[in-house]
């Protein structure tokens, strides 16, 4: 190799190690406070965001758990199943339609003429009867009455020991 195209790519490679400087340890360290704000970041540049699905945690089958009276709502992909002791039918609403922000799903149904809403919130949840703790708290609205207890997917209950 000619000493000048050694000395040219010496030099480029040099360069282009001293743009991206490693944080001891390796990986790469954090731009100084004062640099300029990066291209994305720049005034009048479209900002490139990345869209996070608030209602995907919710994407999966759910128990919501309640007691005094025992009721369960299996959500079941978009049908919501509600049992409960007899004299009580079970009460089946296709179709549910969810709709979801952080750590809060809400599944609204129709089981004929008669409304259903289940409400998961995140948050640790006892359902008073067991040593079980549920990372949701759940209300169900049926018509006119509400049931509260709890939920978790059913993926995560049936890892669980029975109560």
């Amino acid at each position: 190799m000619r000493p000048i195209a050694f000395a040219l790519l010496t030099t480029g490679l040099l360069a282009l190690a001293a743009c991206s400087p490693e944080a001891p340890g390796g990986g790469e360290t954090a731009p100084p406070a004062d640099a300029p704000p990066a291209a994305a970041e720049a005034p009048g540049q479209p900002q490139v965001t990345t869209a996070v699905d608030p209602a995907a945690p919710f994407r999966q089958d759910f128990a919501l758990i309640g007691t005094e009276p025992f009721w369960r709502l299996d959500v079941k992909g978009s049908t919501l199943v509600l049992s409960r002791p007899d004299p009580e039918p079970e009460l089946t609403a296709p179709s549910a339609a969810l709709a979801a922000t952080s750590g809060k799903a809400v599944w609204t149904g129709q089981a004929g003429t008669t409304s259903v809403v289940a409400t998961l919130t995140a948050g640790t949840c006892s359902d008073g009867m067991s040593d079980r703790v549920y990372p949701y708290a759940a209300e169900v609205k049926v018509g006119d009455l509400v049931l509260k207890g709890c939920g978790i997917s059913s993926v995560e209950l049936a890892r669980q020991p029975a109560p």
